[in-house]
């Protein structure tokens, strides 16, 4: 009787894995996050921090994670890329791409993480009376995009804590965005 109870028991465990992989292949894969803030400086000194790559080790909160990661930058304007290596595990290894610039109010990156996939980011700048300016960061994930078969069921759970886990990166990025504009 234990074996037939303890086949039962494996035989739904590994059924219930099994229909976890599958919704994996199925289920939303969208992830988005948006975080705002309100500096106190005319959108175009907040622009100019967030349009070019070079201006980024300034307020980034990765550059504050690994003080030791090795960044590459080509270009400028729309197509800038920045490529970036570290051996910290919050930061890792990745491509960021300007693929839009409005100036003073948008910017918009695509971030490639390799196997890991593809994301948008953006940059909305609001002016407000009083030369202050409302910045809206936003992240835009479709978690299996680019990605390869096996990775894309973690992946589209991964999308579920994307928010949890980005909220308090972006938080920060944007107060060190804050402290970067309104000390120029």
């Amino acid at each position: 009787g234990g074996w037939i109870m303890l086949n039962k028991i494996l035989g739904g465990i590994i059924g219930f894995i099994a229909l976890v992989f599958a919704l994996g292949f199925v289920l939303p894969d969208r992830a988005h996050l948006e975080r705002e803030i309100i500096i106190e400086a005319p959108a175009e000194e907040v622009y100019a921090l967030v349009s070019d790559f070079s201006a980024w080790e300034e307020w980034s909160p990765w550059a504050k994670m690994d003080p030791q990661a090795e960044y590459e930058l080509t270009g400028a304007g729309v197509g800038q890329t920045m490529v970036w290596h570290s051996d910290h595990p919050n930061v890792g290894d990745g491509k960021q791409e300007i693929i839009a610039l409005a100036e003073p109010g948008h910017v918009v990156t695509r971030l490639n993480f390799g196997p890991m996939g593809v994301a948008d980011a953006a940059f909305t700048l609001t002016p407000i009376t009083g030369d202050r300016t409302k910045v809206v960061w936003s992240f835009d994930s479709n978690m299996r995009e680019g990605t390869p078969t096996h990775l894309k069921p973690v992946l589209t759970y991964m999308g579920y804590v994307m928010g949890p886990m980005l909220g308090p990166v972006y938080d920060e990025g944007l107060q060190n965005l804050k402290q970067a504009a309104e000390a120029d």
